[in-house]
């Protein structure tokens, strides 16, 4: 019988981590990768909406860098399902939230604290189209500048990313930005409470 496994490793080594496998990704969701996580710790969406598989590498250098990621398609992932009868097609949009999904962890490994929120994008050009029987979507992201502001409380990453599916170019996502963001998590949910209700952050 075999034994279940715990993914968990200290706060440190998580920040020193330049790749992650989707074991990793899911517990990183669920807020069990981290044994001694800060106060205020991002997650990634939890399937099946994480639209990440693996992450092959992250590299800081200052204020930029860059990530390198996939996910396998499956035949039955849950858009063909709906998206559309008769003519299934991932959604163009999980694309751009893949590239955010990525950004904001990117915040994390460099030491963020908070949640984050997709801030929005400068262009999006969709010259492709991934289909149930493609194996492999790649994302290829150019971080442009990562920023910490308002003395910590708030961090800033600005990046361009490319997807490709099965290695033809079919996404280009310019100058996407991702905030994180402390003191905006609603954890009791689904009571009214502080953070219950949105609106304006910025």
């Amino acid at each position: 019988m075999q034994q279940n496994r715990v993914f968990t490793m200290t706060y440190q080594d998580f920040l020193k981590r330049t790749q992650f496998a989707k074991e990793e990704l899911i517990a990183f969701a669920y807020g069990r990768l981290v044994a001694d996580p800060p106060a205020e710790f991002s997650r990634l969406p939890a399937p099946p909406f994480l639209m990440v598989d693996r992450i092959l590498e992250i590299e800081k250098r200052g204020n930029r860098g860059k990530i390198l990621a996939e996910k396998n398609v499956q035949i039955d992932e849950w858009f063909f399902q709906c998206h559309f009868n008769g003519d299934p097609v991932q959604p163009g949009c999980l694309g751009v939230d893949a590239v955010w999904q990525l950004l904001g962890f990117y915040c994390v490994c460099c030491g963020s604290q908070g949640n984050g929120r997709a801030l929005g994008c400068k262009e999006v050009s969709f010259e492709g189209q991934i289909r149930p029987h493609n194996a492999v979507v790649r994302y290829e992201i150019d971080v442009r500048r990562y920023s910490v502001l308002q003395g910590g409380n708030t961090s800033l990453v600005v990046g361009s990313g490319n997807v490709f599916v099965d290695d033809a170019h079919i996404y280009t996502i310019k100058d996407a930005k991702v905030g994180i963001f402390k003191g905006i998590a609603y954890r009791d949910y689904p009571f009214k409470s502080e953070n219950s209700v949105g609106g304006k952050m910025l």
